[in-house]
């Protein structure tokens, strides 16, 4: 079984939509999600566009990296470069480190509907990445 955590800054938005698309391709994935700043609840609108996906993340809450310090991990993934900058060194064993960087849509301006369309666009974008990833490293391992 694979350890993943997923790093973002605020673990509201990013991370835990990664989080939610690596636990719907491989229920025997062990995932994880945890930011460097945590916010104080996972976005509304992050909660929304997974459900649109098909994948409940409303149950999630954002989490500080200092409670894995010590765990080992298989793979650390970075998906801001603000975590990528400021990603702490893990005293447990981390096999990978791999960035993979998106938008962050809590800062989408505009409209409703405008605000939702960067929050879909950046929710496919991460689900096609890191469906790469899956195929790349997981099922390569299989």
């Amino acid at each position: 079984m694979k350890r993943i955590l997923i790093l973002c800054t605020g673990n509201s938005c990013r991370s835990q939509m990664a989080e939610g698309f690596l636990k719907s391709f491989d229920s025997s994935l062990i995932v994880y999600s945890a930011g460097t700043n945590p916010s104080a609840h996972v976005h509304p609108k992050a909660i929304q566009v997974m459900k649109e996906a098909g994948i409940d993340i409303s149950d999630g809450y954002p989490k500080d990296v200092d409670q894995f310090i010590n765990e080992s991990f298989d793979y650390v993934i970075t998906v801001c470069d603000h975590a990528k900058e400021t990603c702490p060194i893990f005293n447990g064993s981390v096999k990978k480190r791999l960035h993979i960087g998106f938008e962050d849509p809590a800062e989408a301006t505009g409209s409703e509907e405008e605000v939702l369309s960067v929050f879909r666009r950046v929710r496919d974008e991460i689900k096609d990445a890191f469906y790469q990833f899956y195929r790349k490293e997981i099922k390569k391992g299989i």
